[in-house]
């Protein structure tokens, strides 16, 4: 039972991963929430990529970062912030007919643009 609850965990916590790497490049997939769950499987199934995780050049920091309370760097959040707002516009304006679906999709730009400014800004040098 203890071998599949950790199978379990690494399937969950690599799908979590590969969902979190594409949100670095798609703006309404959560990055780091799902970088944390990754790692909070990772670490109660494999301590080896776990800790290959947290020490990744690439997506470590964002662990870290947000784990210690630094907060996410102000280029990230405009990177977000503007990507959010070119794919909904673009969405709303030439895709969506629906009113009540484009007033819905303006409403969770509007959520997650709030979310990502409310965090706190790593300051550089920190």
């Amino acid at each position: 039972m203890d071998y599949l609850k950790k199978t379990i965990l690494v399937i969950i916590g690599s799908l979590s991963l590969a969902i979190g790497i594409i949100g670095i490049v798609l703006p309404l997939i959560p990055t780091t929430p799902l970088l944390l769950l990754a790692a909070a499987c990772y670490i109660r199934s494999s301590k080896k990529l776990y800790n290959w995780l947290i020490t990744n050049k690439y997506f470590g920091s964002y662990i870290e970062n947000y784990r210690s309370g630094k907060g996410i760097p102000l280029k990230a959040k405009i990177f977000s912030v503007l990507l959010i707002w070119i794919s909904m516009s673009f969405t709303i304006i030439f895709v969506i007919p629906l009113l009540a679906v484009k007033l819905f999709l303006l409403a969770v730009a509007g959520y997650f643009t709030w979310f990502i400014l409310k965090q706190k800004t790593l300051q550089k040098g920190v």
